[in-house]
């Protein structure tokens, strides 16, 4: 298993592509803390949140957000 495949460097990598198009990805540590991994959530620059809200606050994981930055972000041709 090579580093680019850890979590870890996935949500670097994630961070960096978001930032590019004014989106932040969020993460809950509280969750952490109880022994579950954090879920994520998506935010544009005036702090609403577009993703990984619903049905409750940081319900996206990690492989969602992927999905969902390539599909809401893909360059139009």
């Amino acid at each position: 298993m090579s580093r680019k495949e850890f979590d870890v460097s996935r949500m670097r990598r994630l961070k960096r592509y978001a930032a590019r198009y004014g989106l932040t990805i969020l993460t809950d540590d509280k969750m952490k803390v109880l022994g579950t991994s954090g879920g994520h959530a998506i935010r544009d620059e005036s702090f609403k949140i577009l993703y990984g809200n619903v049905p409750k606050p940081f319900s996206a994981s990690l492989d969602e957000i992927e999905a969902w930055l390539e599909a809401n972000t893909a360059p139009e041709e």
